[in-house]
Formats: structure tokens, sequence, C-alpha cells
């Protein structure tokens, strides 16, 4: 614009306070409220339409400035694009970009969140935070999520590949699911770099599943009477679980969770529910005399059977705490074929060695006394019974066993027939 139209001055716009629009030529306004505030408005028509743009506040922007402003915005004009719908396409352009700066912590906090209602408990919650937070967030965490790329997985996972493959392999996983996420939200394009089917699969070393499982360890069958004699001498509603555990051949948060209302004893069943279940199905315990027993020496003072502190649901760790007080001393007894301190799980893999090891039951029988499936799709199709009476047989023989005296406990394995 010609000079005729630049009509103020730095000295006049410091100066002016009275309220109102003061024009500088070519759409350029000086604006002064009520407040006293100043500050910059291009004023303009378009398509017969009126438009006011602010450039800024006069403390921040000099006049020279908002001239520069404005012409860029009557360039604009010329070319047919309209200067308020180009600013705002602008900031929306500024705001998703800062959006994408998003780090990769960022994201895994915000993906456990949305997910964490939908997982069976807060401790997988609590998995997912430690893991990434020791694995994940000093590789790569701090970093924006869109610049996470495979060389930065294949770092975060190589160190524990093939020393901590379980947990490896869970957090590629784990890393996936949040960078899938990231890219559905918007703050990253592209494949996704930990990926494992024709990706990953080429850089790191195939660890098979045999070699992941890692067992709990478990008392040789052998020992079970004496095991059981000892515990027997142990007071308590946690001594008495593990006990229970064993007898059932159960898994620790089933016997933790039973209730009364779940027990027929005059039936010799446990029903333990779907949702308390492993599998999500229904399980029918049979109950040995022994089972009976135990159960009819608990004080009923509320629904749940094996209740701690205000009648609430035994920890795991009470459980755990009373075989590890039964191996306090500078040498554990009670340990594996390995040496290592054995767990409540592993008694199921202790009753199951017994049964495979000394009785002539079906092995489907045992895999159905333990709640398991069984692996093979035809084989199941065959056996859609729960074959309760078999089972009941089996527990049965199974709790004679576990409290025998410690002298009769060893016995000789019986060859099991083979199965046609």
């Amino acid at each position: 614009m010609g000079l005729q139209q630049q009509r103020l001055s730095a000295l006049q716009v410091s100066k002016l306070t009275k309220p109102g629009l003061y024009g500088d030529g070519g759409g350029l306004t000086l604006q002064v409220t009520k407040g006293g505030v100043k500050s910059w408005l291009f004023r303009y028509m378009m398509a017969g339409k009126a438009y006011g743009m602010g450039l800024g506040p006069t403390h921040t922007i000099s006049l020279a400035e908002a001239r520069l402003k404005a012409l860029a915005a009557r360039k604009q004009i010329l070319d047919g694009i309209n200067p308020l719908a180009a600013k705002k396409q602008e900031q929306i352009a500024t705001a998703l970009a800062d959006a994408r700066m998003m780090t990769f912590d960022q994201c895994a906090e915000a993906y456990v969140s949305a997910h964490k209602a939908g997982w069976k408990n807060a401790k997988h919650a609590d998995q997912w935070t430690n893991t990434l937070a020791t694995y994940v967030s000093p590789v790569f965490g701090k970093l924006p999520v869109a610049e996470i790329d495979t060389g930065l997985v294949v770092k975060c996972l190589s160190p524990i590949w093939e020393t901590k493959t379980e947990t490896a392999s869970r957090l590629r996983g784990r890393i996936e699911s949040i960078l899938g996420w990231a890219t559905t939200s918007g703050y990253r394009t592209g494949e996704n770099p930990a990926r494992w089917k024709g990706h990953l699969d080429n850089l790191l070393a195939t660890i098979s599943k045999a070699s992941r499982t890692k067992h709990h360890p478990s008392l040789p069958w052998q020992r079970m009477g004496e095991f059981v004699l000892a515990l027997k001498s142990r007071e308590g509603a946690s001594a008495r679980a593990v006990e229970f555990a064993i007898l059932t051949a159960c898994r620790s948060g089933e016997v933790r969770g039973a209730r009364w209302s779940e027990f027929d004893l005059e039936k010799k069943v446990w029903t333990i529910p779907a949702e308390r279940m492993k599998a999500k199905r229904e399980h029918e315990v049979p109950l040995s005399d022994a089972a009976l027993t135990l159960l009819k020496l608990m004080p009923e003072r509320g629904d749940i059977v094996f209740a701690g502190t205000k009648e609430q649901p035994l920890s795991d760790m009470s459980l755990t705490a009373v075989i590890r007080r039964m191996n306090d001393g500078d040498t554990p007894i009670w340990v594996d074929a390995n040496g290592e301190g054995i767990t409540v799980h592993g008694f199921r893999s202790s009753f199951r060695m017994w049964a495979a090891e000394t009785t002539t039951h079906p092995r489907e029988v045992a895999e159905h006394a333990l709640a398991h499936q069984l692996p093979d799709a035809v084989e199941r199709a065959y056996q859609r019974g729960s074959q309760f009476a078999k089972r009941a047989a089996l527990m049965t023989e199974w709790a004679i066993y576990c409290n025998k005296s410690p002298a009769k406990a060893i016995v000789a394995p019986i060859k099991r027939h083979s199965q046609t």
C-alpha cells in the first residue's frame, strides 16, 4: 500500500487511550477497548461478507509488524484465500503437530488407563506399568512416539530376549499394542515397528514356547505324606487353605476365593463359578472325606471359607508364607528336584505326576480334575462330560495317599495301562 494509507504513527499508537477503532489504511485497524487494551485488527470483505482477524496486542506486535501482517493478508485475498480461514487451518495444523509430540511413556500411560477396566485384576495393570518402566522407558520412553522405529524396539528387547524370554515376549506385545493405539489415535503413522510376523521374526531368534515356559517348583509326589503331616501341625486359615488346595488340586486363587455358598457338603461337591475359573467355565470339584473333614473344622464367620483379617479373602502371599516358614532354616527341606523352594501351584504338578506314575486312572480324568482343557480338538469333542464320578474316585485315592504316614508315603510306581 502507499505511504498515504499509513495514517497512524508509533507515537499515536502509544498515546491513544480513548476506546474505539483507528484505521491505518489497507484494512489495518487499531482497536482500543473500554478497559484500555489495545490490539491490531485486520478488517476485510470477501464474497460480500465482512471479516475481522486479530493480529495481536500492541505491546507484542509493533505498528511496523502489524503492517507486514496486514500486507501478507491482502496478498492472500488477491490469491483467493480467506486469511482468517487460513489462520485457523494453521492453528489446527500446529495443534496436531504438538499432539504428535506425545512421548511413548505418555502413550503407554494413556493406553493402560483406557484398557485397565477390562483387565482381570489390578495386578495386570501393575505388570504392564512395571515392565515398561524397567525395560522401555530408559531406552525410548521420553522420545516422541512418532519417532519410535524398529532399531529402537530391537535395542530394547535384545538384552533380555534370550535370558528373560517370557518377559521379553510379553514386552514386545505390549509395545506393539501401545504403538498401535498411538497410530489409531493419530500420534504416529506407518507400519508398527514392534510387529512380529514378517518383521521382528527376521531380526530376533524364534524361541519355542516350550523353552519360554517356567514351571512352578513342585514337591516330588513321594514326599506328599511327609509334607501334609508337617503342614497339619501349622495353625491358621492360611495353612488350612494350603492343605485344602493340595486335597482338591485346585489353584490358589480358587481356594482363597472359596465361599460357603459354593459348597454342597451332603453331595460332597464344590461348584466354582465360571468367573473365578481361569478358563471361565464352571467347575465342579468332588470332595474327599479328608476335604470335608477340613471344611467342617473351619469357622463360619462369613461367606469366605478361608478368611483373613476383617473376614476378607487371604492374599496369595499368605499361602506362600506358610511354605516359606516351613522352610525356615539354613537348609530348606521342602524343595523340588532341582533344590528350588516349592510353590502352592506346584502341588498341582505333584498331583498330576502321582496320578500318572502310581494310578491306572485315564489321563483325561486327571486333566479334568485340574480343570485343564484337553489339547486335542477331536478328543475334546468326544470327552464333553465332566467325568465327575471317576474324578471323585481319583481325589479319594489322592487324599488317602496324602494322609499316609511318612514311612508309608513312598510307594513303588504302578505301570499304567496303555490307552487305546
